[in-house]
């Protein structure tokens, strides 16, 4: 049991803050701890104890005398709730490093990846002091690797991780948040991305959203990729080929004028929107009567199961009557508890992992919070479309149509082209390859919503389709778009292999006669423990339009 009769101190910066008080709020509610609103703006900070409660205290980090001042304090728990942390560039850790010094815990609510990881390298300085230095004290990492950790018990393997936050639009906007968002809007992100590192312009992406079941859930709202801990944190910690963050508005105006708005950073006419933080808070507080007070966050997960099956899985929560603030700092006060129960391990690292999903219904359980979790056990296009006979497919030709976000395959092919002027002048139109006796393949299949989007290049010669289950959602059907041509194919599965035979056709939403209905020999099966495809098209009265035939291994050449 705690000793109740000495509170431990936390000492807020920030405390008047959005989110940190939100902190304060639930930590005086605890009399447990006697919580100190701390920050540069002392008006603030007497304000916020007048109405609440606490000790209101001036403290200001770039002070020469910062760290004594805290250190009079005497702290149990310093908590850095102010931010932006994408702009402590100079002294980086000094807030850190003040904490360790007046013999104190810290936490902070960071949201940028590089400050959140770079945490590490204090690991020594808190250990030697036998304190405890978490980063990410937040929706992100802190709650997003809790529900990652619930739900890896059930598979065998995660490729994909995405995380998704969607305040309401009459939560209350900080304007350290609007700072940190604007200064990535437009510029560069970094990402794992099939297993490779890549970049993504922040708030680009655009992709209508829902989460949370339909009765009790958000309705869809338009996403965009944003920066998070998590992407720079779960690829190594979970080993996910792909990771991915999304935030979005609830209002599409002001979503979409982000979007259009992040274009002028993209084109390199200006370097950031950052400046912009002031002005567009005030036209956001100009539409904040419209909207809803309901937000919420969403975590998915998808990969192989125990049986080597594609699966998914989804753990979201969904806060109303305006308590989606109050999430950022649900980890801190799970934390917080934590410390003064000794349940914390010392040293100085990301807040992944470090108590439970029960822990977080408990802290939420005064709050219009509910949370959700669910399981798809055919997460994938061609698994929906095959039922139980994807499973008896070869791992390779499993593992090609298993899409959670982005496959790039990758090998050689041999083409082969009819003999007719008018067949050859079709593939041409269509955009298939020319004829070669050896050329090199790579293969890129997006899925975005229900959809996949593939893109074969054979040597530089490119041609895309997009696949979708049939309108009938009838078992192995499924349809596959060539640009005003669309056809219904039957996937059959002729022993191992997996056979695409054309049923129907349409140009323009007309169907095609049988007479000029193409025929498709098309075959993908293993050999040599690689995919291996074999795809031979022609017409009725023309003969061989294009055959390719080649094998693929996951990855870029």
């Amino acid at each position: 049991m705690t000793d109740q009769s000495s509170p431990k101190r936390v000492v807020i910066l920030g405390g008047y803050g959005v989110f940190g008080g939100k902190l304060a709020l639930a930590l005086l509610r605890d009399q447990q701890f006697d919580v100190v609103v701390a920050g540069r703006n002392r008006t603030k900070a007497q304000a916020f104890c007048e109405v609440h409660g606490g000790l209101p205290v001036y403290l200001d980090r770039h002070d020469p005398a910062f760290g004594t001042s805290l250190a009079k304090l005497k702290p149990f728990v310093v908590v850095d709730a102010s931010g932006p942390f994408q702009n402590y560039a100079e002294d980086t850790y000094s807030i850190v490093m003040a904490a360790l010094a007046a013999g104190s815990h810290y936490l902070d609510l960071s949201d940028d990846a590089n400050f959140t990881s770079g945490i590490s390298e204090l690991e020594q300085e808190a250990r030697s002091v036998g304190k405890t230095a978490l980063s990410g004290v937040s929706s992100v990492p802190a709650l997003s690797s809790v529900a990652v950790e619930a739900m890896r018990s059930d598979f065998l393997r995660l490729d994909f991780i995405e995380s998704a936050i969607l305040p309401g639009n009459r939560a209350p906007r900080g304007l350290a948040v609007m700072r940190a968002i604007l200064g990535q809007t437009g510029r560069p992100i970094a990402i794992c991305r099939d297993g490779a590192l890549t970049s993504v312009p922040g708030w680009s992406g655009l992709e209508r959203r829902r989460i949370g079941p339909r009765n009790g859930g958000l309705p869809p709202r338009w996403t965009s990729f944003i920066g998070a801990p998590d992407l720079q944190l779960f690829p190594g910690r979970y080993g996910a080929r792909t990771v991915l963050f999304r935030a979005g508005l609830e209002l599409s105006v002001m979503h979409l004028g982000l979007w259009a708005l992040s274009w002028l950073t993209r084109l390199r006419l200006i370097t950031s929107l950052e400046p912009l933080a002031r002005s567009l808070r005030k036209v956001a507080d100009w539409l904040a009567p419209f909207g809803s007070d309901r937000g919420g966050m969403e975590v998915r997960v998808a990969g192989l199961d125990k049986d080597g099956l594609p699966k998914a899985a989804n753990w979201t929560l969904i806060a109303e009557a305006g308590d989606g603030p109050s999430i950022p700092a649900v980890a801190a006060t799970i934390v917080c508890n934590r410390l003064a129960a000794g349940s914390i391990a010392t040293g100085a690292r990301s807040c992944l992992a470090e108590f439970s999903l029960e822990e977080i219904d408990e802290a939420t359980s005064h709050l219009s919070v509910k949370t959700f979790g669910e399981t798809d056990i055919a997460p994938c296009l061609f698994q929906q479309a095959m039922g139980d006979d994807f499973a008896a497919l070869p791992g390779p030709v499993r593992n090609l149509h298993t899409v959670f976000d982005r496959h790039v395959w990758s090998g050689t092919a041999r083409v082969s082209r009819g003999q007719s002027m008018l067949g050859n002048l079709l593939c041409r139109l269509i955009g298939f390859p020319p004829e070669a006796g050896s050329v090199p393949v790579a293969v890129t299949i997006e899925r975005h919503a229900d959809k996949e989007f593939w893109s074969r290049n054979f040597g530089g010669k490119t041609f895309r389709s997009v696949l979708s289950l049939r309108d009938d959602q009838g078992k192995g059907h499924v349809c596959e778009r060539f640009g005003p041509l669309k056809f219904d194919i039957d996937l059959t599965r002729d022993g191992t292999r997996l056979c695409f035979p054309v049923a129907r056709g349409r140009f323009l939403g007309c169907p095609l006669p049988k007479w000029i209905l193409p025929e498709s020999e098309a075959f993908e099966f293993e050999e040599n423990g690689r995919f291996n495809f074999d795809v031979r098209i022609s017409l009725p009265g023309i003969g061989m339009l294009v055959r390719y035939q080649g094998w693929l291994e996951i990855g870029t050449p």
